[in-house]
């Protein structure tokens, strides 16, 4: 007769699991919540001392709206006429963003990859930076005239630059060990570049990136401050002649949340490619 030994009990997965490992992920969670709530609550706290402060005050609507009757606006007009003028500000944005997103990351490139054009090149871009940039919205306008050329140019020559900057230290600070090893395993300058300085980057590539994505948008609105007939700077500026301070918030509300939404999409793509490289 056959004797089958006894099964083993299996310990529940709270007593199997280290206890240490269990108050690490704990205390991360926490302070995810914690990340999550207290700008949340300190930007409702805000809102809510403003509607308060407003109404007991009795400050005129022209000059200060609430936060509900801001709200208010935006509910009435949001599909009727802000989201249409919304929609090409966004566009341009991204579009603006991913051409200085590629020159960027290119130039930071050829800066690292030759000493020569570094030395030739680097002081010169830094020179322009140093120009107001509103100072050149105009220049723009008279080379390329009152398109969404101008516009997508100008939110790229603004954009562009902490690009490079990051991307250029990242580059600078790859282990020289790794470098060496690549070359003396025959490695072309393109290959070591994609595959090991480059994913070596990402962290200073994404955080020029997120100074990208403001800067982006501040050079579409400041060429549809100037030139256009649609987007939500030219809805600010309409309302601004009209005396409309509840729908100049309202833009500048879904202006805020296009941002938000944005930053927040350049940072999930961040945490993915680092988990993906190791990075």
């Amino acid at each position: 007769m056959s004797m089958t030994p006894a099964a083993k009990p299996i310990a529940p997965p709270e007593q199997a699991a280290d206890p240490q490992i269990a108050r690490d992920r704990r205390a991360a969670r926490m302070a995810t919540l914690r990340q999550i709530l207290l700008p949340t609550g300190t930007a409702a706290l805000a809102l809510l001392l403003w509607e308060i402060v407003v109404r007991v005050m009795d400050i005129p609507p022209v000059l200060l709206p609430t936060p509900s009757g801001i709200w208010v606006k935006l509910e009435q007009l949001f599909l009727p006429l802000i989201l249409r003028h919304a929609i090409p500000t966004m566009t341009e944005s991204l579009i603006a963003f991913a051409i200085s997103t590629v020159v960027g990351i290119a130039l930071a490139g050829l800066l690292s990859s030759s000493r020569l054009l570094r030395e030739a090149l680097y002081p010169n871009v830094v020179f322009f930076q140093l120009i107001p940039k509103i100072a050149l919205a105009p220049l723009f306008i008279v080379w390329l005239g009152i398109g969404a050329e101008s516009r997508l140019s100008f939110a790229v020559f603004i954009s562009f630059f902490p690009v490079v900057i990051a991307t250029l230290a990242g580059l600078d600070n790859v282990d020289k060990s790794l470098i060496k090893l690549c070359r003396a395993l025959k490695a072309s300058e393109w290959q070591v570049f994609r595959d090991v300085r480059l994913p070596f980057a990402l962290p200073y590539v994404f955080s020029g990136m997120k100074i990208a994505t403001t800067f982006s948008i501040i050079g579409v609105i400041v060429g549809e401050f100037i030139t256009s007939q649609a987007g939500l700077g030219y809805l600010v500026l309409f309302a601004s002649a009209q005396a409309e301070t509840e729908l100049i918030f309202a833009s500048i509300t879904v202006l805020c949340v296009f941002g938000l939404v944005f930053y927040g999409a350049i940072a999930l793509a961040e945490i993915y490619l680092r988990r993906r490289f190791g990075a």
